[in-house]
């Protein structure tokens, strides 16, 4: 439930700041504006996905989360090594500092509980 709760927290922070920038002011960081616009849908996705259940929504849900790591471990990277590519901060800006560093913790999170969640539900515990 806490795991569901963040997703939603990230998804209406990355949505409505992104929102607001690109609405306001999009010239004058389109790229980190972008990147927060990106996500605030992939936090979207994996939110339904998490409440929707199931098989299938689990796969989707471990490669999004999975994305979603790659995507934070790259953009904070790129972020500390030239920052003058992003003059405003993303969600995921150095390893998303600003968020407290749940963009880096919550796919870490959420991939260890839906595996976690997968063995006990198939019955295989400690395989």
């Amino acid at each position: 439930m806490l795991l569901l709760w963040l997703y939603g927290v990230m998804v209406v922070g990355a949505v409505s700041r992104s929102a607001v920038q690109i609405s306001t002011d999009f010239g004058r960081a389109p790229l980190a504006y972008t990147l927060s616009a990106v996500a605030g849908v992939v936090y979207a996705f994996i939110t339904y996905s998490l409440v929707r259940g199931g098989e299938t929504a689990r796969r989707a849900a471990l490669v999004c989360c999975a994305a979603e790591l790659v995507g934070v471990l790259t953009v904070g990277t790129w972020t500390l090594a030239d920052s003058s590519a992003f003059p405003d901060a993303t969600v995921w800006s150095d390893y998303g500092m600003g968020y407290l560093f749940i963009p880096v913790l919550l796919p870490l999170s959420a991939m260890y509980w839906l595996r976690k969640a997968h063995r006990r539900d198939a019955g295989t515990v400690g395989a």
